[in-house]
C-alpha cells in the first residue's frame, strides 16, 4: 500500500448531532481540560462610523494635491473630500435657486 492510499480504506460514519449527545461530548471534553476557545465577540478594532471608504482613481497630480492639502489642513483625505462635497452641494443649491430650478 503506498502512502497516498492509506486513508482510502477508512469509512466515514455520521456523527451523532442530537443536543444531548453534543452536551455529553462537551462535558467529557471540559472534564479532560478542553475548553471552548471560540471568541465571545468579534475580535479586532471597533468599526468606524465612516463606513463608505472611497478610493477614487484620479490623475497622479490631483491625488498628490489632495494629499498635500489634507496634510496642510491637518485632516484626513476623507475629511477633505467630505468638505469638498459640502461646498459642491452648497454651490449647486445656490445655482439652482439663481436659475429658478
Amino acid at each position: 500500500m503506498n502512502g497516498s492510499n492509506r486513508l482510502g480504506g477508512l469509512k466515514a460514519r455520521p456523527k451523532a448531532t442530537s443536543p444531548e449527545e453534543v452536551r455529553r461530548v462537551d462535558e467529557v471534553g471540559e472534564a479532560r481540560g478542553f475548553l471552548d476557545r471560540t471568541p465571545r465577540k468579534k475580535p479586532g478594532r471597533k468599526p468606524s462610523p465612516r463606513t463608505h471608504q472611497l478610493h477614487p482613481k484620479v490623475f497622479p497630480e490631483i491625488g498628490e494635491a489632495i494629499a498635500a492639502e489634507a496634510e496642510r489642513l491637518g485632516i484626513t483625505q476623507g475629511q477633505l473630500v467630505e468638505h469638498m462635497w459640502d461646498l459642491y452641494q452648497a454651490n449647486a443649491t445656490h445655482k439652482n435657486k439663481k436659475e429658478g430650478v
